[in-house]
């Protein structure tokens, strides 16, 4: 397996860290146009919210099958084409004469994100010395957080001054930049031959990611007692299960399920999807809570939160540093016991919390997050073979991606349902509601995810306290 050249390190940070901005960035940066297209593109709203499913889709479901292609031909040549594709995609977007021809271009733009995302960590990962590994992904974590932040800022400006095409274009000269760096910088690390890829676990794979993300996104607006959705989601599980029973037993699986044996694997994706449906439930409730209980206005309110984000930034290239220094788990502990913390403080919001109030009870959620996530991923790259970093890093990004998807389905509807039984007599949907049942179904769910938290710091407390047992007894028997 070819060697990686440590010297070019931070040039392939660069190539990377682009990719994954503007793939962040076209994850938010359509929302705030989505009144804008349904107007000008004479279309209906639930036509134009396929113009974000279609993107969204795209990612939950190639990203695992994208990382073990990339462990098989090889990362750099699926970076680099992805980068391409993702940037003609956008200007195809940007020319788009119709809805119809938006959302299919949406999902070629999709493609691409999914190929620079589903390989980018892996590549920082091998790119880095182990002992600078958290650092690095610390700076992704940083990168992610801005695309986060700039997303809705940069996409209010331009359909402002411009146009809607204009937050599709600005993809351009970064993207054109972005592809001739990875075609330069990305080391071109050749993967062992001989390797086949799983077709039929991908295809199972495939199926039940998209019938589980199309089941819970489209079943916000059906309802999940709808038949159809029942019938996606059954469809799921049975995929699923399928899949498990495939990969037990085929020579080349697509997840070497062997890899679960490490504990820290396990645990950190685990602990990292809850953390991710945590934070979708948070980004997914607040806005109505500023603006339609506190009566914030939009541009106030994108502030208020984009300090979250902000703050995961600032946090997140410290605690990679941290863990560099004195291990992955005492500071994912940290970090969780700051989240539980965190959402704690967020259910003392109420119908008369100001601005600063709000920052001071939210921030620490941010802050547990930016503590968390770079360690957690250093956690598992560091613990994935060589061979299998791509499929690793795709896991890593499945779960943001998922846990996200689970948590606004998840989340959002315990929200409704607990606003519903607080508003008696009111027959309205739930953002509509009084005041006090929209603060109180808050309440309930932070506090929900409070007790998320704090079972993740029980789970990797006792396998930090087991670990450091195990050090003790090896250190303590007589060679």
């Amino acid at each position: 397996m070819t060697e990686v050249d440590y010297v070019r390190k931070w040039y392939v940070m660069f190539a990377v860290a682009m990719s994954i901005l503007l793939a962040t960035i076209d994850l938010s940066i359509v929302n705030i146009a989505l009144p804008t297209l349904e107007r000008e593109l004479a279309t209906t709203f639930p036509v134009v919210q396929w113009v974000v499913l279609a993107y969204g889709l795209i990612l939950a479901t190639l990203t695992l099958g994208v990382g073990r292609l990339g462990d098989i031909v090889g990362k750099k040549p699926i970076f680099a084409a992805g980068f391409a594709v993702f940037t003609v995609g956008s200007v195809l977007c940007g020319f788009s004469p119709s809805v119809g021809f938006l959302i299919g271009f949406r999902a070629l733009q999709g493609v691409g994100a999914t190929m620079v995302l589903a390989l980018g960590i892996a590549i920082v990962t091998e790119a880095f010395p182990p002992y600078e590994r958290g650092r690095a992904l610390g700076v992704i974590g940083t990168v992610v957080s801005v695309g986060i932040v700039i997303g809705p800022t940069l996409g209010g400006f331009l359909i402002e001054h411009f146009s809607w095409r204009w937050i599709f274009f600005v993809n351009l000269p970064v993207g054109v930049v972005g592809t001739i760096a990875a075609i330069r910088w990305v080391p071109a690390v050749k993967p062992p031959g001989g390797q086949r890829f799983d077709w039929l676990g991908g295809g199972l794979m495939f199926v039940g990611l998209l019938t589980m993300a199309l089941g819970l996104s489209v079943g916000q607006r059906r309802g999940f007692d709808d038949g159809l959705i029942l019938a996606l989601l059954a469809t799921a599980v049975l995929a699923f299960v399928a899949f498990l029973i495939v990969e037990r037993r085929v020579p080349e699986p697509m997840i070497d399920l062997g890899l679960f044996r490490q504990r820290i694997i396990g645990i950190n994706l685990g602990t990292g999807f809850t953390t991710f449906v945590a934070i979708a439930g948070l980004l997914i409730l607040m806005p109505f809570y500023l603006i339609n209980v506190r009566g914030f206005g939009p541009q106030q309110a994108g502030l208020l939160l984009a300090s979250t984000a902000v703050l995961i930034g600032v946090v997140a290239p410290i605690s990679g540093s941290l863990s560099d220094r004195v291990g992955v788990r005492p500071v994912t502990v940290a970090g969780l016991a700051v989240l539980a913390l965190g959402y704690l403080a967020a259910a003392n919001l109420s119908t008369d919390t100001d601005a600063l109030g709000y920052i001071l009870l939210v921030s620490p959620i941010g802050l547990g997050m930016g503590i968390f996530q770079s360690p957690n991923n250093s956690g598992v790259m560091g613990a994935a073979p060589r061979e299998r970093l791509g499929i690793t890093s795709g896991m890593l990004t499945l779960t943001r991606i998922v846990g996200q998807i689970v948590g606004v389905a998840l989340l959002g509807s315990l929200w409704a349902v607990f606003v519903s039984n607080r508003a008696v007599g009111f027959d309205g949907p739930a953002t509509d509601a009084p005041a006090d049942a929209q603060v109180a179904g808050i309440h309930v769910v932070m506090t929900a995810m409070a007790i998320l938290m704090a079972a993740g710091v029980v789970l990797t407390g006792w396998d930090l306290i087991r670990s450091r047992r195990r050090t003790l007894l090896r250190s303590a028997t007589p060679s």
